[in-house]
């Protein structure tokens, strides 16, 4: 397993199972020392590719998602799993649910500097764990030059239509390979993961990798 192991993983900075999920394979690859030959490239997979431009009121979005009762529950359980994961969620903190897709564009802007890794995580801590409004451009773009890029880089690629018609259509191929939720992780071209998996699924799967046929783990 000396190799460069290549992962592609299409997720959405506002969704907390891939926050989860990200935690839970970086501990994996800690556990059995390749996290130095781990290729993680993130992808985009907006879970609300109709929210307005300037998201929405969090607690009327979750209300109208899942019933206010059931969303304070959600909150209060994936609160309580963070804390294992060592993540302290700030549900009670969010004002708004945010058009994910210029931060989309800012981590394939990222990536293209070598800083993608840097910057998704950068994202799940702003929007998750300070409960900052990661729609906003001057916040993108405070988080885009924290990780390393040039303001007036990360400004131009936000408003950067071939981009965004770029990140559009990774999406599109993600459902044209029947993804229809997230995380969902690519391993070598060859297994696939779906779900934030418990870390000791993550071991069972790296080890085998490499010696096994396709295979797909779903949550």
């Amino acid at each position: 397993m000396s190799q460069l192991l290549s992962v592609p993983v299409f997720s959405d900075v506002i969704c907390p199972w891939c926050f989860v999920g990200k935690r839970r394979l970086e501990r994996a690859l800690d556990q059995l020392g390749l996290a130095g030959t781990a290729a993680i490239r993130w992808l985009p997979f907006e879970l609300n590719p109709d929210m307005p431009a300037g998201g929405m009121e969090r607690a009327a979005y979750r209300a109208r998602k899942f019933g206010t009762e059931r969303a304070a529950a959600l909150d209060r359980d994936m609160t309580a799993l963070g804390l294992k994961e060592g993540i302290r969620f700030a549900f009670d903190r969010m004002e708004r649910t945010p058009n994910t897709r210029p931060a989309h564009c800012l981590i394939a802007h990222a990536s293209r500097e070598g800083r993608g890794s840097a910057v998704v995580e950068a994202l799940f801590t702003a929007y998750f764990e300070e409960a900052r409004d990661i729609g906003r451009e001057d916040v993108l773009a405070e988080i885009g030059v924290q990780a390393g890029l040039g303001d007036a880089a990360i400004r131009a690629a936000l408003r950067d239509d071939h981009l965004r018609a770029s990140v559009v259509d990774i999406e599109r191929e993600a459902g044209r390979l029947g993804i229809g939720g997230v995380p969902f992780f690519i391993l070598n071209e060859k297994w696939s993961v779906s779900g934030a998996q418990p870390a000791e699924i993550w071991l069972d799967v790296l080890q085998q990798t490499h010696d096994t046929p396709a295979k797909v783990h779903t949550s």
